[in-house]
């Protein structure tokens, strides 16, 4: 008879393209862990309630939150850890008896990468795209590792981009704009966003598999917006190639992908759920051998 294996999962929308599942279960099948994670795709946030009172019954052991839940699931969580209460986004859940805890791997994943930029960033303005919770994981992460001069908030919709900064402790150093009027350059946008040290894509757009935009970049062809002077970091991660990497490639700019900062936070829930080290160079070479070899 097969030992018992504790449950471990990703909530989300439409997320069946995510490579978590391949990265957790390699994890735990190299360490002999008796864990198992799957993805747990849920259609609306009334659901979510439902969802987390079924983990409490079911015994659950833990789940990833990904896009569009990372703060919707935060006042159904028992407590929050420090970084999840700052910025008021969860994209770890821990079930200990019964007690649901909310913490956020993705501040310090995401700055993992970065880091040996650190001196370059210091002092200099970026940019980042989108107003959901991985915006605001980035821009914790800026603020805490690298100190730039200006974070400049390019968004779809002005309302949407406040509101999710409204109880941000740090919002007087962003920067709120229109995407619409960097893509029409007003207001000085393009100068602002021309000096950014690092522009990073914190919103879905490229991602293969994903309905609707689906394949397209955040800055649409022809832009001109990306140069050589900058680091340009997409968050998406599949493709490992997004639409936005394809043009700073083309523009001359070191480019950052999202695989980065997927294993990055992965190493970090892991080790919340299990208390073990993710072995994360054996982890990312099973990723990309399995990516290559994927249709």
């Amino acid at each position: 008879m097969n030992a018992s294996r504790h449950i471990l999962g990703l909530i989300g929308k439409n997320v069946g393209y995510s490579w978590s599942p391949f990265i957790h279960n390699t994890a735990c099948s190299i360490l002999g862990l008796p864990y198992v994670y799957t993805i747990f795709n849920i259609g609306s946030p009334e659901l979510l309630a439902d969802a987390l009172r079924g983990a409490r019954a079911l015994g659950i052991s833990g789940f990833n939150v990904t896009i569009p839940y990372k703060k919707d699931v935060v006042p159904l969580l028992d407590e929050l850890s420090a970084e999840a209460s700052c910025i008021q986004a969860v994209n770890t859940i821990v079930n200990r008896d019964g007690k649901l805890a909310g913490y956020n791997t993705d501040i310090e994943g995401f700055a993992t990468p970065l880091l040996p930029y650190r001196d370059r960033l210091a002092g200099k303005p970026v940019a980042v795209f989108g107003s959901g919770g991985a915006s605001l994981a980035a821009i914790e992460a800026f603020r805490l590792y690298f100190r730039p001069s200006a974070i400049y908030l390019f968004v779809r919709d002005i309302c949407k981009g406040l509101f999710m900064l409204e109880h941000y402790p740090y919002k007087e150093r962003i920067a709120v704009s229109l995407l619409d009027d960097l893509l029409q350059g007003k207001n000085n946008t393009h100068e602002y966003f021309r000096n950014c040290e690092v522009v990073v894509n914190a919103t879905p757009l490229g991602t293969k598999g994903r309905s609707g935009e689906g394949m397209q970049s955040i800055l649409p062809a022809g832009s001109n917006l990306l140069h050589s002077g900058q680091i340009v970091y997409d968050m998406v991660y599949n493709p490992i190639r997004t639409p936005l990497l394809l043009a700073a490639e083309q523009a001359g700019a070191v480019t950052v992908s999202g695989i980065e900062m997927l294993i990055g936070q992965a190493a970090g829930s892991f080790s919340l759920w299990t208390g073990s080290d993710m072995p994360v160079g054996r982890v990312r070479a099973e990723l990309l051998r399995h990516i290559e070899t994927s249709p």
